[in-house]
């Protein structure tokens, strides 16, 4: 994959309501620690399967799809620490002919003794459970001959018996990473800022200052551009909106698509933000006008539909074009210092939930160093306020009027 560079970027650490925007991103980022199991989980279920009979010599790419695909990998809807990774595994010229059922039986028949803590047959792949609570989800593909960018047929089967719904499905997960990666090329000033972050995070500061310069180069999964972190920031909302939802939820593949179109070089993250949620809502009311649902394909392979499973109603369509028409109204009032911050906290908290909120606070207050205690604000050398403060506590108890306090509440004039 050849790298651009485009114009340096914005280091979003550098203005208030930025900062934690950005903070809150890397409370759900694949930390360091897990950005290096991933990499050789990677490598030892191939070699795996590469050792079974059935798939002894029939692996003909094995490759990373969807956020992994993208350096936009965040935890699960519901939780605060669990990451799901994908991976297509092109099989050769053996399975070609089988029912889609049976190839993925035959899949999670290969991985079955596999050394971890479960292993699941789904519609499309066999996942892969881990003790630390990553998922490697693993999509059996059968290249289609005579096209670009690895199109495949991807297996589709809910099983336990076949069934007339069973398929194989068309798919570009390869060339829809390549037309991301050219949407969005490397802003390196914000790349190698985030980098040396979430490092830092993660206890490796030294580690940090030795790789600031190679952060392109070196960092499979880490964000590169203000369009991705952006990306990631509107999947963590969605997680929250729908964490106790029990039907389908907007496709993460959708966003990624809505992300690449909106990307735009040295935009703020929360200008970026508000860019591409509104994006996504006018295309969504757009369809709803006229009566149809959303249709997104992917540009590399225009029958890979990626709302093919949703939404399943313009109703379903409209309660998240509704979710994002709140979502953009409350960044837009924090932009233009319209809430108090102890409101903003709390529109924080409410839109991607309150730990990774509170760990962002944590964070900064920790740089900070104390600097706010008690209604004391540190301000930039803009007069712009540095949030948050780990110190602050409302006296709700004493006065009823004021409304009760959560940790890292702040208060002051408007920001």
């Amino acid at each position: 994959m050849n790298v651009q560079l485009a114009p340096t970027g914005l280091n979003p650490f550098e203005d208030p309501l930025n900062r934690i925007l950005a903070e809150i991103a890397l409370s759900v980022q694949l930390p360091p620690s897990l950005h290096d199991k991933a990499k050789s989980r990677y490598d030892a279920v191939r070699r795996h399967l590469e050792g079974t009979t059935a798939f002894f010599d029939q692996i003909e790419h094995f490759y990373p799809q969807g956020s992994m695909a993208i350096d936009a990998t965040i935890s699960t809807r519901g939780t605060d620490d669990e990451y799901d990774l994908d991976i297509v595994s092109q099989l050769g010229g053996r399975f070609r002919g089988m029912a889609p059922l049976e190839i993925l039986t035959e899949l999670e028949t290969a991985l079955a003794n596999y050394p971890v803590q479960r292993v699941l047959r789904q519609t499309r792949c066999v996942t892969l459970f881990y003790a630390d609570k990553m998922h490697l989800d693993i999509t059996p593909s059968l290249r289609v001959y005579a096209t670009l960018d690895r199109e495949s047929l991807i297996t589709h089967a809910k099983g336990p018996r076949r069934s007339d719904d069973d398929r194989l499905v068309d798919m570009n997960a390869y060339g829809f990473a390549q037309w991301y990666a050219n949407r969005t090329p490397i802003e390196l000033r914000m790349a190698k800022e985030f980098h040396r972050r979430w490092l830092v995070h993660a206890g490796l500061a030294v580690r940090a200052d030795a790789d600031m310069d190679d952060v392109p180069d070196q960092c499979d999964f880490i964000v590169k551009n203000t369009a991705t972190l952006a990306l990631q920031l509107l999947k963590r909302f969605r997680n929250i909106r729908y964490t106790n939802y029990a039907g389908r939820v907007p496709p993460s593949v959708m966003l990624s698509y809505y992300a690449g179109l909106a990307a735009q070089p040295n935009m703020s993250l929360s200008a970026m933000l508000v860019r591409l949620a509104s994006w996504i809502m006018r295309d969504i009311e757009q369809a709803s006008l006229y009566g149809r649902l959303l249709h997104v394909a992917n540009p590399a392979c225009a029958t890979d539909v990626f709302t093919d499973r949703w939404p399943e109603s313009i109703a379903q369509q409209n309660e998240f074009a509704e979710h994002l028409h709140e979502f953009i109204r409350s960044l837009e009032a924090m932009r233009k210092g319209e809430l108090f911050p102890n409101a903003m906290m709390d529109t924080l908290r409410d839109d991607f939930g309150d730990r990774v909120v509170t760990r962002a606070a944590d964070q900064i207050a920790t740089e900070v160093g104390g600097g706010i205690q008690q209604s004391r604000q540190l301000y930039t050398r803009r007069g712009g306020v540095l949030l948050p403060t780990a110190a602050a506590v409302a006296a709700s108890t004493v006065n009823p009027a004021v409304s009760a306090a959560r940790p890292h509440t702040f208060f002051g004039r408007k920001i």
